[in-house]
């Protein structure tokens, strides 16, 4: 129900003439309302619109009462009327007054204050702005006071298709695979229109393609280019460009459009196999090339690009693969041949092998189109290098002695043409490397010759530097070594290294060493020395002693026979022939001069009843236990007792540097005379002798037992005593274990067992005491 006082909009509604849905007339009572009133809604209508799907749409559009419509881009010469505002109040006597706020009032929009009319007084975009907020309010002309509550409406910029699609993302490139199938997807293009796309078609945008058919193609809704021709092939047309145009108004005639270039590319995929140029590579090799380097190049071409396009290199096992190999340039897929061993023109002329070029990334779905690999035959031609000469070793040894006489030949250095002039050599010393001519060679043959004395002493070694030169070029040399060693000449022959003067027992056996001796020579260095000893007497008139060659630099005088009585013949004298190994060979004659000891009275240890045997020695502790000392009380075993070792030893005899008997000995020592006191002289004199001798035999057992000789003092009535026990006549003595003590303890076994049977009538209870 419409109020008296209500003031009546009257909208006034504008239609583009291109619209495909003009509104309808609005009746006058149905354009109006009352100020202050809720707007009634008008009926609905719809306007076309086109989906996200791209299928066409219809989209419902709202009319209200509070809504003015103003035409965008109004180009006329007078003000765009928009529409009229009224009120029941006004009775047209110009007493009532309307006014306008808001957005643009004044300055965009004017009102009329009498009539209520409204006009736009410029051009509006709705791009820019599409509608604007405005208050009305009708008051009094003479009190200008409100009639009514101030009112609010609304004037909306009505769209016109005054923008074309324009794409933004440009400018596009793709890529799509060759040999795709058709309808593979390559890139999605998209362009926007800025006009209202809830009014009428001017936003509804169609896409086509101008330029890049029958090889592409482009969905009309979504703009997606798919491949529309298959099996395109890269090596024949990699790159293309398509034209797309985006039309709005649905694409109808009158509609606005805009272009986009797309240039697209075919990404290659491996598709062409290796391929030689030609089936047969022929390459000249100078026999001098270095091994390891690059003697040639062979290449297959891949029409593809790309990893696509890398080349494997082998070489077919054959003739030419423990020679020759081959390896990938990577930068452009060439194939170089490397030397492996070196070349010999005399030895082979020519090589001939197969090589395989092949793709390592192959792609199963191009299998059809292989096999991806090619072979060629590879020939090469050895060439011939002119070279220096080839000596037979790399270097040269050579000894000479000291005193060999000027001109000497003292060796020869042969080198040879391994080419096939084979030009003959001509050898040469460096002058450089043999300042003061000591040497010569042969210009033809090379022997090396001395051209004065050598003096070792001045330099003991030499070396020189032999040059071999090409007759027929001279230019070709070649150099080697040549070490010269000064040897020292042998000036001094060998002699005993002491006056040997040893002892043997008138009970001496057969066989037995009773000595050891060495050899000393004044040349140098001892460390070279060789001796070789003999005995002067020929075999058939020794007799008493011969000389046994340890083969160590060291000798031994053996008995070769026994009962030597010191009665019949006291010295005997044995002479040694001694021969060194230097050159010239030098020997002299020594004599070895040996006594015959009558009666000696030795101690010894565990001489018992017993028929077992027991170990010589079981520990070092059982040493100093086991000496038995006697006394003037007699020989019973209840006097026996541990004793200082010490007692027994003369201090006039006593010296540094002793040897060790309970030890093995490391090396055989040179045995060396001790001086006899003027005490029992004879004993002492054997007594360290013997020692020294039996350190230095390398045949004597590992371990040596203790043996101790008793001293009795200076001035003692009774001397020196053995501790030799009392025998029982009950019972038989075993002695021999004497034996197995060395040669040295066999006089003491034949003295005990003579001893022994010269006591065979005696009563067992007796006791004997010998002094000496």
């Amino acid at each position: 129900m419409l109020r008296s006082n209500s003031l009546l909009l009257f909208l006034c509604f504008l239609f583009e003439k291109s619209s495909p849905a003009p509104l309808h007339a609005v009746q006058p009572a149905q354009n109006q309302s009352r100020l202050g009133h809720g707007w009634p809604h008008r009926s609905m209508s719809t306007a076309g619109n086109r989906g996200a799907n791209g299928s066409f749409q219809r989209v419902k559009r709202g009319w209200v009462w509070n809504q003015f419509f103003v035409l965008e881009e109004y180009m006329g010469s007078d003000p765009q009327y928009v529409g009229k505002l009224h009120t029941d109040l006004d009775k047209g006597d110009s007493e009532v007054k309307y006014t306008l706020s808001g957005e643009g009032a004044g300055t965009i929009f004017t009102i009329d204050q009498t009539t209520g009319d409204i006009h736009a007084l410029r051009s509006l975009d709705r791009e820019e702005k599409p509608y604007y907020t405005l208050r009305a309010q009708a008051v009094d002309i003479i009190t200008n006071k409100p009639l009514e509550s101030e009112s609010e409406f609304i004037i909306k910029v009505q769209d016109i298709n005054d923008n074309e699609p324009k794409f933004l993302e440009g400018p596009y490139t793709a890529s799509v695979p060759e040999m795709s199938p058709v309808g593979t997807y390559v890139t999605k293009v998209t362009a926007t229109d800025a006009d209202d796309p809830t009014y009428g078609n001017s936003a509804k945008v169609v896409y086509s393609i101008l330029h890049g058919q029958p090889y592409f193609s482009v969905e009309p809704d979504t703009g997606v280019i798919r491949t529309a021709l298959p099996k395109m092939d890269r090596e024949v047309k990699e790159n293309y460009q398509v034209l797309i145009q985006a039309k709005d108004m649905g694409g109808q005639l009158g509609g606005l459009a805009g272009t986009a270039t797309i240039n697209i590319t075919l990404s290659d995929v491996n598709d062409n196999p290796p391929r030689f140029s030609k089936n047969t590579f022929h390459l000249r090799v100078p026999e001098s090339s270095a091994v390891g380097s690059a003697v040639g190049r062979i290449k297959a071409h891949d029409l593809d690009i790309g990893k696509n396009a890398e080349v494997e290199y082998n070489i077919v096992p054959g003739d030419g693969g423990a020679m020759f190999d081959i390896i990938t340039n990577e930068h452009n897929q060439e194939g170089l041949i490397i030397l492996r061993k070196p070349l010999d023109y005399e030895t082979k002329k020519a090589y001939t092998f197969t090589v395989e070029a092949s793709n390592p990334h192959l792609d199963p779905r191009f299998y059809s189109f292989g096999p991806f690999k090619d072979t060629a035959t590879v020939k090469i031609n050895v060439l011939d290098v002119d070279e220096p000469p080839v000596f037979s070793k790399l270097s040269y040894t050579m000894d000479v002695y000291e005193d060999t006489p000027a001109g000497t030949i003292i060796g020869a250095v042969t080198a040879q043409d391994l080419d096939a002039g084979n030009s003959l050599i001509r050898y040469s010393i460096d002058w450089k490397s043999d300042l003061d001519s000591f040497f010569d060679i042969d210009p033809v043959i090379g022997t090396i010759s001395t051209n004065e004395l050598l003096d070792r002493e001045s330099k003991v070694q030499h070396n020189i530097s032999v040059v071999a030169t090409k007759v027929n070029n001279p230019v070709l040399t070649s150099k080697v070594t040549v070490t010269i060693h000064v040897l020292d000449v042998n000036e001094f022959p060998p002699e005993l290294a002491i006056p040997y003067e040893t002892y043997v027992c008138e009970g001496a056996k057969v066989g037995q060493v009773i000595q050891v001796f060495s050899a000393k020579d004044e040349d140098i260095p001892m460390i070279e020395h060789k001796f070789s000893y003999k005995s002067q007497q020929e075999e058939m008139k020794l007799k008493n002693f011969t000389i046994k060659d340890f083969g160590n630099n060291t000798a031994g005088i053996v008995t070769l026979r026994s009962g030597f009585w010191r009665r019949a013949q006291e010295i005997y004298y044995l002479p040694v022939v001694i021969e060194d190994s230097g050159y010239p060979v030098q020997s002299s004659t020594g004599t070895l001069t040996i006594r015959v000891c009558g009666f000696i009275v030795v101690l010894y240890i565990g001489v018992r009843r017993q028929k077992k045997k027991e170990t010589l020695m079981t520990s070092k502790e059982d040493i100093r236990d086991n000496v038995i000392h006697y006394d003037d009380e007699g020989g019973g075993e209840e006097d026996t007792h541990a004793f200082d070792i010490s007692t027994l030893r003369n201090p006039k005899a006593i010296k540094d540097n002793l040897y060790r008997r309970d030890v093995k000995p490391e090396a055989a020592s040179i045995p060396q005379p001790l001086p006899a006191s003027q005490d029992s002289k004879d004993l002492q004199t054997f007594i360290s002798q013997r020692l020294q001798a039996y350190d230095g035999d390398n045949s004597a057992p590992p371990y040596d037992s203790l043996a101790t000789y008793a001293y009795e003092g200076e001035g003692s009535l009774a001397e020196s005593l053995s501790s030799i026990e009392s025998l029982n006549g009950e019972t038989e003595e075993d002695f021999d274990y004497l034996n197995e003590w060395g040669p040295g303890f066999q006089t003491l076994e034949e003295l005990f067992e003579e001893h022994v049977q010269s006591q065979t009538d005696i009563s067992s209870t007796s006791t004997t005491e010998n002094k000496h």
